[in-house]
C-alpha cells in the first residue's frame, strides 16, 4: 500500500489570525510530506507494506522506530488537517455534542479546560487526544508522533480529535507561547466532523 498526502480542502492562509500561512504551508508541504515519504519507504520490505495504516499503527510496537515514528507521523497529521476548518465557516458543537461532553466531562467548557490543561502540561514534543475507549471520552497526551492506536503507550483509545504540540505547529507565530496556540484552536475545530467521528465508533 502506497501512502498519500492528503489533499487540504482549504488554502494555508484560511486559519489566519490562529495560525499564520507559513505554518502551515511549512507543516503540511515539509513535515507531513516527509512522514509521508518516510513511511512508504519504511515498510516497502516488510510484512507490513500491504497493511492499512491503522494496522501498522497496531502493530508499531514490534516494529523499528522508523515505522513506528512516520506511520504516527502520517496519521496524526491526517486527522489534524482534518478535524481543522477556517473560522469563518466555523460553527459551535451541536447540541448532541455539548450532551456528549455533559455526560463525559460534566459540561462542554469543563472539558475544554481540561484539554487544555492536559496539551499545557505534555512535556515537549507530542500530541494531545480527544479518544473514545470502551464507549467513553478520554482526554491523554503521546510523546513524538506516537499515536492512541498503538499498543501499550498509556492513552489507548480511537482518536476523534488531535491537537498537535510539536513546536513546529506553532513556533513561527507563537514562539513559546503554547498556551496561546492552544488558546487558538478552539477557534478552528471541526466540530461536525468530531460529531461524525464519534457516530463511526459509537
Amino acid at each position: 500500500m502506497s501512502f498519500k498526502l492528503p489533499k487540504l480542502s482549504y488554502s494555508y492562509k484560511d486559519f489566519e489570525p490562529y495560525i499564520d500561512r507559513k505554518t502551515m504551508d511549512i507543516h503540511y508541504n515539509k513535515h507531513h510530506a516527509t512522514y509521508t515519504s518516510n513511511l512508504n519507504k519504511a515498510v516497502l520490505e516488510t510484512d507490513m507494506k500491504n497493511l492499512s495504516i491503522e494496522d501498522i499503527l497496531k502493530r508499531a510496537h514490534m516494529a523499528t522506530p522508523m515505522i513506528r515514528n512516520n506511520s504516527g507521523g502520517f496519521y496524526n497529521h491526517n486527522l489534524f488537517w482534518e478535524i481543522l476548518i477556517p473560522h469563518s465557516q466555523y460553527i459551535e458543537p451541536s447540541l448532541y455534542l455539548h450532551e456528549i461532553f455533559k455526560k463525559n466531562f460534566k459540561s462542554f467548557d469543563f472539558f475544554k479546560e481540561k484539554f487544555s490543561t492536559v496539551a499545557a502540561n505534555c512535556f515537549g514534543s507530542g500530541w494531545t487526544w480527544l479518544c473514545i475507549k470502551k464507549n467513553k471520552l478520554i482526554i491523554c497526551s503521546t510523546k513524538n508522533q506516537d499515536n492512541p492506536l498503538m499498543y501499550g503507550i498509556g492513552c489507548e483509545g480511537i482518536p476523534i480529535l488531535g491537537l498537535d504540540i510539536w513546536e513546529h505547529a506553532y513556533y513561527i507565530q507563537y514562539q513559546n507561547r503554547r498556551l496561546d496556540y492552544i488558546s487558538s484552536f478552539w477557534n478552528i475545530i471541526n466540530w461536525k466532523k468530531i460529531e461524525e467521528n464519534y457516530k463511526k465508533i459509537i
